[in-house]
């Protein structure tokens, strides 16, 4: 059974070769603020915790989550909590990655939808998420959960983004 946790140092192992497999498949990690870990861990965790109370506009503030199927971290999920204008665009309320390795599993898709569960219980009445155009998964993945298409929007390199809208109530 997938779970989302909080992040912890009881966990930093599962955490290390989380990272470590997403560095050995040469991918980009994601979500993009998984990637910026510190060492000790603990003092990451600290950090990432005062990033869900305050951070300097234009940031927003988020919780990020792991998936945890109790044995190993399997993905992770960041949760903002407002939508700043870039966001908007590209990004939205709620980013996640799965690890190479455990793809194709249903993974990513119970992943969000336990992340809605806590966008619901933050009040939120529908949460924007968005995927590149070419990200057929994660297309689906948002499909499979509600997610209704909005209009596409162009970046300046040319690719276009997939923005959905899922609704909460």
């Amino acid at each position: 059974m997938i779970t989302l946790v909080k992040p912890s140092v009881h966990l930093e192992a599962e955490y290390l070769d989380f990272l470590a497999e997403w560095e050995q498949s040469g991918e980009t990690i994601v979500p993009h603020v998984v990637s910026k870990t510190f060492l000790p861990l603990a003092d990451f965790l600290e950090e990432h915790h005062q990033e869900t109370l305050y951070v300097q506009p234009p940031r927003v503030t988020h919780s990020t989550y792991w998936l945890y199927d109790g044995k190993q971290i399997v993905g992770a999920v960041n949760f903002r909590h407002d939508l700043n204008d870039g966001l908007k665009q590209i990004g939205g309320h709620i980013g996640y990655g799965i690890r190479p390795s455990a793809r194709k599993r249903g993974y990513a898709t119970e992943g969000l939808r336990q992340a809605l569960e806590v966008a619901k219980e933050r009040g939120l009445e529908s949460v924007l998420i968005t995927c590149s155009a070419d990200n057929i998964a994660s297309g689906r993945v948002i499909e499979a959960n509600g997610g209704e298409e909005l209009e596409p929007f162009l970046k300046e390199d040319g690719t276009r983004v997939r923005r959905f809208n899922i609704s909460l109530s």
